[in-house]
């Protein structure tokens, strides 16, 4: 098998969390640490870890950075993010709210990595737009004239892009599983403790 190119990742950490009541979201704890350190574990290798939000703890050795305008959403997200990827060929670009995301998930994304990139679809057939592998140079190209509020999904939609639809084993929370209310919060925080 041939190895895996080098990948850098981008961990979009903003937003205003208004659903849970404004608190910073990747900071909650889910299964004894926070969304945003299982985030950036399971991006295990990754050179460099850019994560793009508001001041905020981050790991040991990641790179904090802010969207411009500051609140701006996803697409100047991506764009402050991918600024401070490096030269790497390869990019993880993921949402800091999964806490059920896997190194597992990230390595099969890079090795279904064809075309511009390759992302997760849920059980629903929904894209996971934050959930994906991609060429850097297309991610670059297309965000170079990002707008603030622009939507990711048109963005994305000149790109050549990949599906990857991961099993999910009964009885566990699927890898895509976010957190954007108080119940899903709760049922992730639940889920986590299950033996």
């Amino acid at each position: 098998m041939t190895a895996l190119p080098p990948f850098a990742a981008v961990v979009l950490a903003g937003g205003r969390a208004a659903r849970l009541g404004g608190q910073a979201k990747p900071q909650l704890d889910v299964g004894g640490r926070s969304m945003l350190a299982t985030v950036v574990a399971a991006v295990d290798g990754a050179s460099p870890v850019v994560v793009v939000g508001p001041p905020q703890p981050v790991p040991d050795g990641v790179v904090l950075v802010r969207e411009q305008p500051p609140g701006g959403g996803p697409v100047p997200a991506l764009a402050a993010g991918l600024a401070a990827a490096g030269d790497a060929e390869v990019v993880a670009v993921l949402a800091a709210d999964l806490p059920f995301l896997t190194p597992a998930l990230v390595g099969a994304l890079r090795e279904r990595l064809d075309g511009d990139g390759v992302l997760v679809v849920d059980e629903t057939g929904r894209d996971q737009l934050l959930l994906g592998v991609w060429r850097t140079a297309a991610l670059r190209a297309v965000t170079a004239s990002a707008r603030a509020h622009a939507p990711l999904r048109g963005l994305l939609a000149p790109l050549s892009v990949q599906r990857h639809r991961p099993e999910s084993l009964p009885g566990e929370p699927a890898p895509w599983t976010d957190c954007d209310t108080p119940a899903e919060l709760a049922r992730a925080r639940a889920a986590a403790v299950r033996p």
